[in-house]
């Protein structure tokens, strides 16, 4: 589509493992590494774990803005592709918009074997009304919404600036995936941060009651925001993940 350099840090990541894949998906104008420390600690773990660089992310907000989120919805589907190639089974956890991808690839491909969205997005007010007031004008880019993390000193690597056109994409996925929620029947493990400033906690609970999984449940981090993967509860969230994977294999 261009040749816009990768940022450092936000290089798509392969760890080769054993025949249980795991598909890790960052979230809306941010990069892989929000979700490095969890893809390392399920690496080590023995798994097989792919976290793919969404298209338009992880280079410049003008290149986000040439993407859809059909093209979002592609990197995903090709990162589950190459995890099945030598994988037995699949397990899929994302942040943010890569929760919502991850809820679109249990709806899709029942052949997952469990999911771990971590505050993901199905309706966001904040940002449907922004959109509404900013549509019609000639503003093409407003202030970023990364690092909305509690803990003091870290930093989310993620565009300063969101592309107006790329915030009717998101919305435009997260309604279609909020209508097929009821579909899903994979094993679900909901983790929702108590205060998030980007996605309101009421998205997990509802994903959470809208699910068909009989096999379902719900964590609470008390100690992060929005971007949990990088804040005080990225230890919690990797233990509940390696475990939630464990308990539902072999």
């Amino acid at each position: 589509m261009n040749d816009y350099p990768v940022m450092k840090e936000a290089e798509t990541f392969y760890y080769p493992g054993n025949t249980t894949g795991i598909l890790v998906i960052h979230g809306f104008t941010g990069t892989t590494q929000s979700m490095h420390y969890l893809g390392k600690q399920l690496a080590e773990e023995g798994f097989t774990v792919f976290g793919p660089r969404l298209s338009g992310h992880g280079t410049d907000p003008e290149d986000m803005e040439q993407s859809t989120y059909h093209d979002w919805i592609e990197t995903v589907e090709t990162g589950l592709e190459k995890l099945q190639a030598t994988c037995e089974e699949v397990f899929v956890a994302g942040l943010s918009m890569g929760g919502t991808l991850s809820l679109y690839l249990a709806e899709n491909h029942p052949e997952i074997k469990g999911i771990m969205p971590i505050n993901a997005a199905t309706h966001m007010p904040d940002l449907i009304k922004n959109y509404e007031t900013l549509k019609d004008t000639d503003t093409q880019f407003v202030e970023g919404i990364g690092s909305d993390i509690k803990q003091e000193g870290v930093e989310e690597l993620a565009y300063k600036l969101t592309p107006v056109k790329s915030m009717k994409e998101l919305i435009s996925l997260s309604e279609m995936v909020k209508d097929k929620l009821p579909e899903i029947t994979a094993p679900a493990m909901i983790l929702s941060s108590a205060e998030d400033h980007v996605v309101p906690p009421e998205n997990s609970r509802e994903i959470y009651e809208s699910i068909s999984s009989s096999d379902r449940e719900f964590v609470v981090l008390e100690n992060s925001y929005h971007v949990a993967t990088l804040d005080n509860d990225k230890e919690l969230i990797a233990e509940k993940c390696v475990a939630f994977v464990r308990n539902r294999i072999g």
